[in-house]
């Protein structure tokens, strides 16, 4: 039996990682459940690991996986399914190659067909790096990463900013191409034309915000004309 605390988090733990692909931060399940101290979350946490609904993975930052949803929220006994996003797309999964088993915060990928996408470089997840037009080479990725006919492409990343996200120096981020975002995306932006980030997306009225997931980075504040989003991440591939 768990409490209605218990439920509530666990709850936003599984929507944020159908959302983004990984686990959110202690912070954010603070403000969500309106706690004044993240102490009360690491309770409601360990509660939820020893009644076996979540595990934590030992020496990871935002470590978290859901291993089984009480009947309130889903089939008791089963780990939760891939979740499609309101715009109809897959929301992002992580993979791994071949040289590791799941990763931090994974949901089960379904074997699928491979499909070929174009590696375009580097994207920075630090300070921003100039815009990458040129394909390195090409990866391949499971079809059921992608989501509908859209073009996506991969960018691998270099920089720490986006580590609480769950996005290490080294991952490659699987990107839909699109020129529109929602708060809390996290999208790759073109900053005053020619320096590419991979950042959180805030709108403030007429300026939008990039975040860092990383304390050591601060958010950049930018009129709107001087962004461009050029794709939200829906996939993340790492290599150990």
């Amino acid at each position: 039996m768990l409490t209605r605390k218990q439920i509530e988090l666990l709850d936003f733990i599984q929507k944020r990682m159908a959302r983004d692909g990984v686990p959110p931060s202690f912070d954010e399940m603070k403000d969500a459940l309106d706690l004044r101290s993240k102490s009360g979350i690491h309770r409601l946490v360990t509660a939820l690991e020893e009644r076996g609904f979540i595990r934590r993975l030992p020496h990871r930052a935002r470590a978290l996986e859901i291993v089984r949803l009480p009947d309130a929220l889903g089939a008791k006994g089963q780990e939760p399914a891939p979740v499609r996003s309101a715009s109809g797309g897959f929301s992002p999964r992580v993979i791994s190659n071949d040289r590791v088993s799941r990763p931090r915060g994974a949901m089960s990928v379904v074997d699928s067909p491979a499909v070929e996408l174009p590696l375009m470089g580097r994207i920075a997840a630090g300070v921003p790096i100039e815009a990458i037009s040129e394909v390195s080479h090409h990866i391949s990725v499971p079809g059921t990463m992608l989501s509908g006919r859209e073009h996506h492409y991969a960018l691998e990343v270099k920089g720490d900013s986006m580590i609480d996200a769950g996005i290490n120096d080294g991952d490659v981020v699987v990107i839909r191409e699109q020129d529109t975002a929602e708060n809390g995306d996290i999208v790759v932006a073109l900053v005053e034309g020619h320096e590419a980030t991979l950042k959180r997306y805030r709108r403030r009225g007429s300026m939008i915000a990039l975040e860092a997931a990383n304390p050591a980075y601060e958010t950049r504040v930018l009129p709107e004309d001087s962004v461009r989003v050029q794709g939200r991440l829906v996939g993340l591939i790492r290599s150990y």
